[in-house]
Protein backbone atom coordinates (compact mmCIF):
# COMPACT_ATOMS: atom_id res chain seq x y z
CA UNK A 1 0.00 0.00 0.00
CA UNK A 2 1.32 3.41 -0.93
CA UNK A 3 1.75 5.98 1.87
CA UNK A 4 -1.07 8.51 1.97
CA UNK A 5 0.23 11.99 2.65
CA UNK A 6 -2.06 14.41 4.52
CA UNK A 7 -2.09 17.92 3.10
CA UNK A 8 -1.37 21.09 5.07
CA UNK A 9 -3.33 23.20 7.63
CA UNK A 10 -3.00 25.18 11.02
CA UNK A 11 -2.59 25.09 14.81
CA UNK A 12 -4.02 26.49 18.09
CA UNK A 13 -3.35 26.54 21.82
CA UNK A 14 -5.84 26.77 24.66
CA UNK A 15 -4.14 29.62 26.45
CA UNK A 16 -3.40 31.70 23.39
CA UNK A 17 -4.81 35.23 23.45
CA UNK A 18 -3.61 37.54 20.75
CA UNK A 19 -5.53 40.47 19.38
CA UNK A 20 -5.62 41.71 15.84
CA UNK A 21 -3.39 44.68 15.13
CA UNK A 22 -5.24 47.90 14.49
CA UNK A 23 -5.61 48.87 10.87
CA UNK A 24 -7.28 51.71 9.05
CA UNK A 25 -9.69 49.24 7.50
CA UNK A 26 -10.19 45.50 7.73
CA UNK A 27 -12.22 44.08 4.89
CA UNK A 28 -15.03 41.62 5.40
CA UNK A 29 -15.54 38.38 3.44
CA UNK A 30 -16.80 40.34 0.45
CA UNK A 31 -13.60 42.36 0.37
CA UNK A 32 -15.44 45.66 0.76
CA UNK A 33 -17.25 45.84 4.10
CA UNK A 34 -15.11 47.13 6.99
CA UNK A 35 -15.39 45.48 10.38
CA UNK A 36 -16.24 47.46 13.49
CA UNK A 37 -13.59 48.66 15.91
CA UNK A 38 -14.59 45.86 18.29
CA UNK A 39 -13.83 43.27 15.62
CA UNK A 40 -10.48 44.92 14.88
CA UNK A 41 -9.43 44.19 18.48
CA UNK A 42 -10.88 40.69 18.68
CA UNK A 43 -8.72 37.74 19.77
CA UNK A 44 -7.50 35.73 16.82
CA UNK A 45 -8.78 32.47 18.33
CA UNK A 46 -11.63 31.81 20.74
CA UNK A 47 -9.79 29.56 23.15
CA UNK A 48 -11.16 27.68 26.13
CA UNK A 49 -9.26 29.98 28.47
CA UNK A 50 -10.73 33.06 26.77
CA UNK A 51 -14.22 31.57 26.98
CA UNK A 52 -13.82 30.92 30.70
CA UNK A 53 -12.53 34.40 31.42
CA UNK A 54 -15.52 35.87 29.62
CA UNK A 55 -18.02 33.47 31.18
CA UNK A 56 -16.65 33.11 34.72
CA UNK A 57 -14.18 35.96 35.09
CA UNK A 58 -11.22 33.61 35.61
CA UNK A 59 -9.26 30.76 34.09
CA UNK A 60 -10.80 27.34 34.74
CA UNK A 61 -9.18 23.90 34.75
CA UNK A 62 -10.38 20.42 33.87
CA UNK A 63 -10.15 17.39 36.15
CA UNK A 64 -10.29 14.10 34.20
CA UNK A 65 -12.51 11.50 35.86
CA UNK A 66 -12.87 7.78 35.15
CA UNK A 67 -15.95 5.66 35.80
CA UNK A 68 -14.04 2.43 35.19
CA UNK A 69 -16.19 1.25 32.31
CA UNK A 70 -15.04 0.09 28.89
CA UNK A 71 -15.87 1.76 25.59
CA UNK A 72 -18.49 -0.38 23.82
CA UNK A 73 -16.59 -0.10 20.54
CA UNK A 74 -13.83 -2.30 21.95
CA UNK A 75 -16.13 -5.30 21.51
CA UNK A 76 -16.12 -4.44 17.79
CA UNK A 77 -12.36 -4.21 17.49
CA UNK A 78 -11.94 -0.66 18.81
CA UNK A 79 -10.91 2.46 16.93
CA UNK A 80 -7.87 2.18 14.67
CA UNK A 81 -5.87 4.78 16.61
CA UNK A 82 -7.09 4.42 20.17
CA UNK A 83 -5.09 3.60 23.29
CA UNK A 84 -6.60 5.19 26.44
CA UNK A 85 -3.32 4.92 28.34
CA UNK A 86 -1.76 7.40 25.92
CA UNK A 87 -3.83 10.29 27.27
CA UNK A 88 -4.55 9.21 30.85
CA UNK A 89 -3.11 11.66 33.42
CA UNK A 90 -0.66 10.11 35.86
CA UNK A 91 -2.86 11.22 38.75
CA UNK A 92 -5.95 9.35 37.50
CA UNK A 93 -6.72 5.89 38.86
CA UNK A 94 -10.01 4.31 37.81
CA UNK A 95 -10.06 2.28 41.01
CA UNK A 96 -10.31 5.45 43.13
CA UNK A 97 -13.74 6.71 44.20
CA UNK A 98 -14.86 9.86 42.39
CA UNK A 99 -14.22 12.10 45.39
CA UNK A 100 -10.63 10.81 45.59
CA UNK A 101 -10.15 11.35 41.86
CA UNK A 102 -11.28 14.95 42.34
CA UNK A 103 -8.96 15.42 45.31
CA UNK A 104 -5.97 14.10 43.38
CA UNK A 105 -6.92 16.18 40.35
CA UNK A 106 -6.93 19.33 42.43
CA UNK A 107 -3.59 18.42 43.98
CA UNK A 108 -1.67 17.34 40.89
CA UNK A 109 -3.44 19.00 37.94
CA UNK A 110 -5.01 22.24 39.15
CA UNK A 111 -2.28 23.00 41.72
CA UNK A 112 -2.31 26.74 42.26
CA UNK A 113 -3.14 27.63 38.67
CA UNK A 114 -6.91 27.16 38.93
CA UNK A 115 -9.39 27.39 41.78
CA UNK A 116 -12.41 26.25 39.72
CA UNK A 117 -12.78 23.33 37.34
CA UNK A 118 -14.97 21.23 35.06
CA UNK A 119 -15.42 17.54 35.79
CA UNK A 120 -14.04 16.02 32.60
CA UNK A 121 -15.22 12.53 31.64
CA UNK A 122 -12.82 11.77 28.79
CA UNK A 123 -11.79 8.22 29.64
CA UNK A 124 -13.50 5.51 27.60
CA UNK A 125 -17.24 6.26 27.06
CA UNK A 126 -18.92 7.45 30.25
CA UNK A 127 -22.40 7.72 28.72
CA UNK A 128 -22.36 4.01 27.90
CA UNK A 129 -23.41 3.64 31.53
CA UNK A 130 -27.18 3.51 32.06
CA UNK A 131 -28.61 6.96 32.74
CA UNK A 132 -30.07 5.87 36.08
CA UNK A 133 -26.57 4.89 37.27
CA UNK A 134 -24.72 7.78 35.65
CA UNK A 135 -26.83 10.69 36.94
CA UNK A 136 -26.09 10.20 40.68
CA UNK A 137 -22.36 10.18 39.94
CA UNK A 138 -22.60 13.37 37.91
CA UNK A 139 -24.69 14.97 40.66
CA UNK A 140 -21.98 14.05 43.19
CA UNK A 141 -19.35 15.84 41.09
CA UNK A 142 -21.53 18.94 40.80
CA UNK A 143 -21.96 19.10 44.57
CA UNK A 144 -18.41 20.42 44.89
CA UNK A 145 -18.67 24.24 44.99
CA UNK A 146 -15.38 24.45 43.07
CA UNK A 147 -16.94 22.56 40.15
CA UNK A 148 -18.54 24.79 37.52
CA UNK A 149 -19.94 22.00 35.39
CA UNK A 150 -19.36 18.82 33.41
CA UNK A 151 -17.69 17.91 30.14
CA UNK A 152 -18.77 14.51 28.83
CA UNK A 153 -16.63 13.23 25.97
CA UNK A 154 -18.46 10.37 24.28
CA UNK A 155 -19.58 8.59 21.12
CA UNK A 156 -22.58 9.55 18.97
CA UNK A 157 -24.04 6.06 19.40
CA UNK A 158 -23.81 6.24 23.21
CA UNK A 159 -26.42 8.96 23.83
CA UNK A 160 -29.40 7.14 25.34
CA UNK A 161 -32.84 8.53 24.56
CA UNK A 162 -33.39 9.58 28.18
CA UNK A 163 -29.93 11.07 28.76
CA UNK A 164 -30.28 14.61 27.32
CA UNK A 165 -33.46 15.34 29.28
CA UNK A 166 -32.02 13.96 32.50
CA UNK A 167 -28.82 16.00 32.08
CA UNK A 168 -30.83 19.11 31.31
CA UNK A 169 -32.79 18.68 34.55
CA UNK A 170 -29.57 18.19 36.52
CA UNK A 171 -28.08 21.35 35.01
CA UNK A 172 -31.23 23.29 35.92
CA UNK A 173 -31.25 22.01 39.49
CA UNK A 174 -27.59 22.82 40.13
CA UNK A 175 -27.33 26.03 38.07
CA UNK A 176 -24.16 24.65 36.51
CA UNK A 177 -23.18 23.73 32.96
CA UNK A 178 -22.76 20.64 30.82
CA UNK A 179 -20.91 20.26 27.54
CA UNK A 180 -21.31 17.02 25.62
CA UNK A 181 -18.43 16.37 23.21
CA UNK A 182 -19.29 13.92 20.46
CA UNK A 183 -16.36 12.13 18.85
CA UNK A 184 -17.21 12.41 15.17
CA UNK A 185 -13.65 12.54 13.71
CA UNK A 186 -14.88 12.99 10.11
CA UNK A 187 -18.12 13.33 8.17
CA UNK A 188 -16.82 11.05 5.39
CA UNK A 189 -18.09 7.42 5.43
CA UNK A 190 -14.83 5.97 4.07
CA UNK A 191 -12.87 7.60 6.89
CA UNK A 192 -15.25 6.34 9.56
CA UNK A 193 -14.96 2.82 8.16
CA UNK A 194 -11.16 3.01 8.05
CA UNK A 195 -11.04 4.21 11.67
CA UNK A 196 -13.44 1.41 12.67
CA UNK A 197 -15.67 3.93 14.40
CA UNK A 198 -18.78 1.78 13.89
CA UNK A 199 -21.08 4.78 13.71
CA UNK A 200 -22.17 6.92 10.78
CA UNK A 201 -22.45 10.64 10.21
CA UNK A 202 -26.22 10.18 10.40
CA UNK A 203 -25.80 8.63 13.85
CA UNK A 204 -23.90 11.74 14.85
CA UNK A 205 -26.61 14.06 13.49
CA UNK A 206 -29.30 12.16 15.37
CA UNK A 207 -27.39 12.40 18.65
CA UNK A 208 -26.61 16.09 18.07
CA UNK A 209 -30.30 16.86 17.47
CA UNK A 210 -31.33 15.09 20.69
CA UNK A 211 -28.78 17.11 22.65
CA UNK A 212 -29.70 20.42 21.04
CA UNK A 213 -33.42 19.80 21.45
CA UNK A 214 -33.34 20.18 25.24
CA UNK A 215 -31.95 23.68 24.99
CA UNK A 216 -29.63 24.07 27.97
CA UNK A 217 -26.89 21.59 27.09
CA UNK A 218 -23.85 22.65 25.08
CA UNK A 219 -22.65 20.59 22.14
CA UNK A 220 -19.04 20.03 21.15
CA UNK A 221 -17.44 17.95 18.40
CA UNK A 222 -14.07 16.22 18.18
CA UNK A 223 -12.37 15.93 14.76
CA UNK A 224 -9.12 14.31 13.61
CA UNK A 225 -7.03 15.92 10.89
CA UNK A 226 -4.81 13.79 8.68
CA UNK A 227 -6.92 10.63 8.47
CA UNK A 228 -5.35 8.39 5.78
CA UNK A 229 -7.06 8.89 2.44
CA UNK A 230 -8.38 12.37 3.22
CA UNK A 231 -7.18 15.35 1.20
CA UNK A 232 -7.24 18.85 2.61
CA UNK A 233 -10.51 19.51 0.78
CA UNK A 234 -12.08 16.61 2.70
CA UNK A 235 -10.89 18.03 6.02
CA UNK A 236 -12.15 21.47 5.11
CA UNK A 237 -15.56 20.07 4.18
CA UNK A 238 -15.78 18.36 7.57
CA UNK A 239 -14.77 21.51 9.44
CA UNK A 240 -17.18 23.72 7.51
CA UNK A 241 -20.08 21.27 7.83
CA UNK A 242 -19.67 20.88 11.58
CA UNK A 243 -19.15 24.61 12.01
CA UNK A 244 -22.58 25.26 10.52
CA UNK A 245 -24.44 22.92 12.90
CA UNK A 246 -24.74 25.41 15.76
CA UNK A 247 -22.15 23.72 17.99
CA UNK A 248 -20.60 25.62 20.89
CA UNK A 249 -17.22 23.87 21.03
CA UNK A 250 -14.75 22.14 18.76
CA UNK A 251 -11.66 20.01 19.28
CA UNK A 252 -9.19 19.43 16.48
CA UNK A 253 -6.06 17.38 16.59
CA UNK A 254 -3.57 15.84 14.23
CA UNK A 255 -3.45 12.11 13.66
CA UNK A 256 -1.06 10.49 16.11
CA UNK A 257 0.34 6.99 15.92
CA UNK A 258 0.27 5.28 19.32
CA UNK A 259 2.21 2.16 20.12
CA UNK A 260 0.45 -1.22 19.82
CA UNK A 261 -2.57 0.12 17.96
CA UNK A 262 -3.75 -1.09 14.53
CA UNK A 263 -2.71 2.31 13.19
CA UNK A 264 0.81 1.61 14.46
CA UNK A 265 0.90 -1.55 12.36
CA UNK A 266 -0.16 0.35 9.23
CA UNK A 267 2.42 3.04 9.96
CA UNK A 268 5.21 0.50 10.27
CA UNK A 269 4.12 -0.98 6.94
CA UNK A 270 4.57 2.46 5.35
CA UNK A 271 0.86 2.89 4.66
CA UNK A 272 0.29 6.00 6.78
CA UNK A 273 1.88 9.44 6.64
CA UNK A 274 1.73 11.99 9.46
CA UNK A 275 2.11 15.77 9.56
CA UNK A 276 5.37 17.47 10.26
CA UNK A 277 5.12 20.34 12.70
CA UNK A 278 5.35 22.91 9.89
CA UNK A 279 2.76 21.11 7.74
CA UNK A 280 0.27 20.97 10.56
CA UNK A 281 0.70 24.62 11.45
CA UNK A 282 0.12 25.57 7.82
CA UNK A 283 -2.97 23.37 7.69
CA UNK A 284 -4.46 25.04 10.76
CA UNK A 285 -3.71 28.45 9.32
CA UNK A 286 -5.91 27.55 6.35
CA UNK A 287 -8.69 25.92 8.38
CA UNK A 288 -9.11 28.36 11.25
CA UNK A 289 -10.60 31.15 9.12
CA UNK A 290 -13.46 28.78 8.19
CA UNK A 291 -14.46 28.08 11.81
CA UNK A 292 -17.14 30.51 13.08
CA UNK A 293 -15.67 32.94 15.59
CA UNK A 294 -18.31 32.11 18.22
CA UNK A 295 -17.17 28.47 18.51
CA UNK A 296 -14.82 27.81 21.44
CA UNK A 297 -11.75 25.81 20.41
CA UNK A 298 -10.84 23.53 23.28
CA UNK A 299 -7.93 21.96 21.41
CA UNK A 300 -6.01 22.30 18.15
CA UNK A 301 -3.52 19.51 18.65
CA UNK A 302 -3.19 16.46 20.82
CA UNK A 303 -0.54 15.30 23.22
CA UNK A 304 0.27 11.74 24.21
CA UNK A 305 2.59 10.12 26.71
CA UNK A 306 6.07 10.16 25.09
CA UNK A 307 6.71 6.51 25.89
CA UNK A 308 3.62 5.51 23.86
CA UNK A 309 3.82 8.05 21.03
CA UNK A 310 5.34 6.67 17.83
CA UNK A 311 4.72 9.58 15.45
CA UNK A 312 4.82 12.44 14.84
CA UNK A 313 7.40 13.39 17.44
CA UNK A 314 7.80 17.13 17.07
CA UNK A 315 9.92 17.64 20.21
CA UNK A 316 7.94 20.81 20.88
CA UNK A 317 6.20 21.95 24.04
CA UNK A 318 2.67 23.24 23.61
CA UNK A 319 3.77 26.69 24.74
CA UNK A 320 6.25 26.90 21.88
CA UNK A 321 3.59 25.79 19.39
CA UNK A 322 1.24 28.45 20.74
CA UNK A 323 3.82 31.18 20.30
CA UNK A 324 4.62 30.06 16.78
CA UNK A 325 0.94 29.99 15.83
CA UNK A 326 0.45 33.44 17.30
CA UNK A 327 3.38 34.77 15.32
CA UNK A 328 2.19 33.27 12.05
CA UNK A 329 -1.38 34.47 12.48
CA UNK A 330 -0.21 37.96 13.29
CA UNK A 331 2.23 38.10 10.40
CA UNK A 332 -0.40 36.89 7.93
CA UNK A 333 -3.33 38.76 9.48
CA UNK A 334 -5.39 35.60 10.03
CA UNK A 335 -8.10 34.98 12.60
CA UNK A 336 -10.78 32.44 13.39
CA UNK A 337 -14.01 33.05 11.47
CA UNK A 338 -12.35 35.26 8.88
CA UNK A 339 -13.95 33.28 6.03
CA UNK A 340 -16.79 31.56 7.90
CA UNK A 341 -20.47 31.99 7.24
CA UNK A 342 -21.87 34.72 9.46
CA UNK A 343 -25.10 32.87 10.29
Amino acid sequence: MRPIKPRSCKVFAENLDCSLPKRKQILGDSGSTPFSAAVMNRPRIRTFSLHCRERFGQAVGKIPLDLGITCPNRSKGGCLYCCPASFTPFSLRATDPIDEQIRRGKQYLLRNRFTRYFGYFQQETATAMATARLLPILAQVLEDPDCLGLILSTRPDAIAADLPGALANLVDQTSKECLIELGLQSIHPASLRLLNRNHSYQDFLAAARRIQAVGNLQLGVHLILGIPGEAETDMLTTVQTVGNLGVQALKLHHLQVIRDTPLNTLYEQGSVAVFSRAEYLELLLRLLPHIPAKITLHRLWSTAHPNLLVAPRWQSLTGALSKELQRLMTERDIWQGQQANSK
